[in-house]
C-alpha cells in the first residue's frame, strides 16, 4: 500500500527499526530513534543494491518518488545510479576544487611571499571585494572573455576606474597559475584588448615649485604634533623614499655614525642604501635622544606599531595641503626628482638610483645598492644644503653640472 504524509507524522517510533514499502523499489526506514529515511533497492549485475534518497519530512513523498523514477530511467539506460551517483559528487569536488576563488586563493599564497603586508591585503581585499563575487564559483576552465569583462566594465561603471587593470592583472595572474597547474587551457584576458576605457594617469600631487618647498619646509618645522611625524616629514624631502619604507625605518637599519640606511626594498626586491646628509643624521639623532623604545623609528601611538601612511597625509591636511591635489606623503619622491634634475642638474641615473627604481645598467644587471655611492652621497649632501637655503627664503643660483 502507497505511503501517506499521515501515516508518516502519526508514525510512533517503537523498539525497533521498520521498513515500510511504497513500491517500484522505494521504501521508507523508520528508526527506532524517530529517523525516516528514504531507500530505492534495485539489482545491477546480479546484486542487490539501495541508494539512499533522503530524509523525511525534509524529502517529501512526492520528492522520493520523482527520485526513484529518476534513478529507475538510469538503470533502464544501462547506468547504475548509485555508481552515477559517484561519479557527479566527484565531478562537484573536483569543480569546487578548481573554482576561480580556490585557485586565487593557492596562488595568493604563493604570490605574497616577500611582499609587504599592505600590499598583501590590498591584493586580497580587490579580490574578494570585486572578483569573488561575480567569478569565485565558476570553475577556471569555464572562464571566458566576456566573462572577465563584464566583471571589469561593473568596476568601471562603480568610478573604480584606476583599479580596473589591477583588477585585470589580478584576474590574468590565476588563470596563468590554473594553467601551470593544469588545471586550465587558456587565458582569457589577452583577448580584452582595447576593449577597457583607458583612465586619464593621475600623478601623485606634489609641489615642485622652489619657493612653494620653502614654505612647505617651514610648515613642517612649525608642525605641533606627535615628534615622530614631525622627524618623518621633516626627513621625507632629505632621503625620498616611498612613504611607507620611511614609516617603517628601524634603528637596526640605521648607522648614525656611518651616516647610512640600508633596507630592503620589497617593490623591486632590492637591497637600498640612502645616504644621509648631516641634516638627516642631526633629525635621526635628536629622535633617538627622545625614542619610546622598540625597534621603530617612528614609533606610533599604538604601542610597538609604527606611524602610517594616513598619518602623514593627515599631517599634511592640518598644514592646509589639499594631499589629493597639492601636496601628499609619496609626492617627496617627484619633489626630489624635479628639483635635483632641473635646479640642481644631477645627472638622471644617480636621481633614479637614490629613488630605488629598477634600473639596469648597460649589460642588463639589476639594481646595485652602491652604484654610484661617491656621487649619491655627494649629491645626498648638496640637496639638503639646497632646502635649508630655500627653507631660509634665500635667492637659488641653480648650480649647473654633475653634483
Amino acid at each position: 500500500m502507497a505511503l501517506s504524509d499521515a501515516f508518516l507524522r502519526n508514525y510512533k517510533p517503537r523498539g525497533t527499526d521498520k521498513k515500510q514499502a511504497d513500491g517500484d523499489g522505494l521504501s521508507i526506514l523508520l528508526k527506532a530513534n524517530g529517523g525516516r529515511w528514504w531507500r530505492f533497492s534495485y539489482r545491477r549485475s546480479g546484486k542487490q543494491k539501495t541508494l539512499s534518497l533522503g530524509t523525511y519530512p525534509e524529502v517529501s513523498i512526492r520528492e522520493a518518488r520523482e527520485r526513484r523514477d529518476a534513478a529507475r530511467k538510469l538503470l533502464a539506460q544501462g547506468i547504475d545510479p548509485g555508481e552515477d551517483r559517484k561519479v557527479k559528487k566527484a565531478e562537484a569536488v573536483e569543480r569546487g576544487a578548481n573554482t576561480f576563488e580556490t585557485v586565487a586563493r593557492a596562488w595568493f599564497d604563493i604570490w605574497k611571499d616577500g611582499k609587504a603586508d599592505a600590499t598583501a591585503r590590498h591584493k586580497l581585499a580587490a579580490l574578494e571585494n570585486d572578483i569573488f563575487p561575480m567569478l569565485g564559483d565558476v570553475p577556471v576552465t569555464n572562464i571566458t572573455p566576456p566573462m572577465v569583462l563584464k566583471v571589469l566594465r561593473h568596476m568601471e561603471s562603480r568610478g573604480v576606474g584606476n583599479s580596473v587593470a589591477k583588477a585585470k592583472t589580478a584576474i590574468s595572474q590565476v588563470m596563468l597559475h590554473a594553467i601551470q597547474e593544469g588545471k586550465a587551457e587558456r587565458n582569457p584576458c589577452p583577448d580584452l584588448r582595447g576593449a577597457l576605457k583607458v583612465p586619464p594617469v593621475k600623478h601623485m600631487a606634489a609641489i615642485t615649485d622652489p619657493v612653494k618647498v620653502g614654505e612647505l619646509l617651514r610648515l613642517i618645522d612649525a608642525y605641533e604634533g606627535m615628534p615622530e611625524v614631525r622627524a618623518a616629514l621633516q626627513l621625507a624631502p632629505l632621503v625620498f623614499v616611498r612613504p611607507g619604507e620611511l614609516i617603517a625605518a628601524r634603528w637596526a637599519d640605521i648607522d648614525l655614525d656611518r651616516a647610512t640606511w640600508k633596507y630592503f626594498v620589497t617593490k623591486t626586491k632590492t637591497e637600498h642604501l640612502v645616504p644621509l646628509a648631516k641634516q638627516a643624521v642631526a633629525i635621526l639623532a635628536g629622535l633617538k635622544a627622545v625614542s619610546r623604545g622598540g625597534e621603530w623609528v617612528f614609533l606610533g601611538e599604538i604601542p610597538k606599531r609604527h606611524i602610517s601612511n594616513v598619518t602623514l597625509n593627515a599631517a599634511l591636511r592640518r598644514m592646509g595641503y589639499n594631499t589629493a591635489d597639492d601636496m601628499s606623503a609619496h609626492g617627496f619622491r617627484a619633489l626630489a626628482r624635479t628639483l635635483l634634475a632641473e635646479e640642481l642638474h644631477i645627472p638622471p641615473e644617480v636621481i633614479e638610483h637614490q629613488l630605488a627604481h629598477a634600473v639596469p645598467d648597460t649589460l642588463g644587471r639589476a639594481y646595485n645598492r652602491t652604484r654610484f655611492l661617491k656621487e649619491r652621497t655627494a649629491m645626498m649632501q648638496t640637496w639638503a644644503d639646497y632646502l635649508d637655503r630655500l627653507k631660509a627664503g634665500a635667492e637659488v643660483i641653480p648650480l649647473h653640472g654633475a653634483a
